[in-house]
């Protein structure tokens, strides 16, 4: 059988899903496009005859009195179809290998992810069996029904671990990028072939996801091990040579972080106290000047429940996407202010971009990268036109000279020029947002920590750099010629030759390339609004 490849950060393809409803369990449609992973059949003439097999007749009898939708009954048929009716989870020396290293995944991701919603009674009866009476517990005449459960139950965590949870609706999350789907008879057609063995080689889920997994294991023992009171100082800043007795806490706190590595159990602000809350502020992402107070303060004070939630609600969104693309896209991590570029799906370098404000939220979508459009006209959205132009031409009748500005038909635009609000360069990738990326003669902002300053669209700060790379192929495009064009004052569209994915995506938390755990603000309260559907209407402070 061919397996998948790696799973990898970040990854996003616009792809749909079909979901039907079990009981406890949710599967994809096998009507649904081709599948990211071939299926390939699991028994075929020259290895199908081990000896143990159940009755074709029975099996239709369980299924015509279990209240399952005809999809998964299709899937289930199908599934032991192509086996002959050999079982799956059992072989001659009583339960499988394969059935052990599945119920202990899913253990550990019921441990792992506090879901109980897939706990099945009749199969945790049947593991304490055999967990006191050995692999040969399962008498034959019960076997056909816990292989046949067994099957079932890989079918509701598959789709809980793999898919997410459905009970979750994306879009009134404001996320609009499709949700992945898998092939599910392929997944467990691999787990059984290779009895269960390092099934992370080809779990459907990329590897930040996997990332994110061991530091909430982490986390959760970081909360076994110690309090995560709330830290009070009466001084307003503690910064390097300063004496107070919460720099006990702090160190500790510090050091289970992993920003400091040698702890000391005195109440002085040495110099490696400033190097571990430099790096502290670093992973997140607030001004690296060692100094705590203010927003430092707060985000060390944060009760370690509230991180693991938002580790959870982050391996949430995480579960929606795919693998990594293996062709060149762009990642636009909004609560990040970043642009990521990957080159062959491999990561080539980034950088600093202002998003929507709170007001103005940037919209999390996918898309594809169509056109660079030098010396740009800006046509100024209805919105701003209202809000904005028409008082000022009302106060000013020199409004629209003042600002580069001129009437086209029943809209204003402002023209080419290092003044226009678009900058010198855009980048279009059609949508129904009206979201694009685009130069800015503010550059000033790019400086900041914190860049939610725009109506909606992404300001790049290298955008000529970005221009370069998207149009690298392209051997008319050279460095001089596009940086004429810029300058030009003549507005020019150029086609992207190739398909270039656009990922506007939102994740206040990941793993970053030299293994360190990153936290963002939820600028936009997407992780709040998760949290209560998650974890109920209580707020963690």
């Amino acid at each position: 059988m061919k397996k998948p490849g790696p799973f990898y950060v970040f990854a996003l393809i616009s792809v749909g899903i079909l979901l039907l409803v079990l009981p406890c369990c949710q599967m994809p449609d096998s009507s649904a496009e081709s599948p990211d992973i071939p299926r390939d059949t699991a028994i075929s003439a020259e290895n199908a005859y081990s000896g143990l097999f159940f009755d074709s007749l029975a099996m239709e009898e369980y299924l015509d009195k279990i209240a399952v939708a005809d999809t998964a009954k299709k899937l289930f048929r199908e599934f032991y179809n192509q086996r002959n009716f050999q079982f799956a989870w059992f072989d001659t020396s009583g339960v499988a290998e394969q059935a052990r290293s599945f119920w202990n995944l899913q253990e550990n991701f019921l441990a792992y992810q506090g879901d109980s919603s897939i706990y099945n009674p009749f199969l945790q009866r049947w593991s304490d069996s055999v967990a006191v009476y050995g692999l040969k517990a399962i008498p034959d005449s019960t076997r056909p029904h816990v292989e046949w459960e067994m099957t079932f139950q890989f079918f509701r965590y598959a789709a809980k671990a793999y898919l997410g949870n459905k009970n979750l609706d994306a879009s009134a999350l404001k996320w609009y990028i499709p949700r992945k789907r898998i092939d599910i008879l392929s997944l467990l057609d691999t787990l059984v072939i290779d009895k269960g063995m390092d099934i992370r080689r080809y779990e459907p889920v990329n590897r930040q996801y996997t990332l994110l997994r061991e530091q909430l294991k982490r986390y959760y023992s970081m909360k076994q091990n110690g309090s995560w009171d709330t830290l009070i100082t009466r001084k307003s800043r503690l910064k390097e040579g300063d004496a107070d007795s919460v720099l006990l806490k702090l160190k500790h706190r510090l050091s289970m972080g992993g920003d400091l590595e040698r702890n000391d159990s005195t109440i002085l602000f040495t110099k490696e106290v400033t190097a571990a809350v430099k790096n502290f502020q670093q992973r997140y992402g607030l001004k690296e000047d060692g100094v705590i107070g203010g927003t430092t303060l707060t985000e060390l004070s944060r009760p370690i429940t509230y991180r693991i939630r938002q580790i959870l609600v982050n391996m949430e969104r995480l579960r929606w996407v795919p693998s990594e693309p293996t062709s060149d896209y762009l990642l636009v991590n909004i609560p990040e202010y970043r642009l990521h570029v990957y080159e062959g799906g491999k990561y080539a370098y980034n950088m600093n971009v202002v998003v929507g404000t709170s007001t103005n939220s940037t919209v999390i979508f996918t898309g594809k990268l169509r056109n660079v459009v030098f010396s740009p006209y800006w046509n100024v959205p209805p919105d701003i036109l209202k809000n904005e132009v028409l008082p000022g031409i009302k106060r000013d009748p020199a409004y629209l000279a003042r600002h580069n500005m001129e009437w086209n038909g029943g809209r204003v635009r402002q023209k080419p020029g290092p003044k226009n609000s678009l900058g010198l360069v855009k980048f279009l990738f059609p949508n129904s947002y009206n979201i694009y990326l685009h130069d800015t003669p503010s550059k000033s902002l790019f400086s900041e920590n914190k860049r939610a300053f725009s109506h909606g669209c992404i300001r790049v700060s290298e955008p000529e750099k970005l221009a370069a790379w998207v149009l690298r192929s392209d051997s008319s495009w050279n460095t001089n010629r596009i940086s004429l064009a810029m300058h030009s004052g003549k507005e020019q569209y150029v086609v992207v030759k190739k398909d270039l994915p656009v990922f506007i995506g939102y994740f206040t938390t990941w793993v970053d390339r030299d293994g360190k755990l990153n936290f963002r603000e939820d600028i936009y309260g997407h992780d709040q609004r998760m949290s209560e559907k998650m974890f109920g209407t209580e707020r963690s402070q």
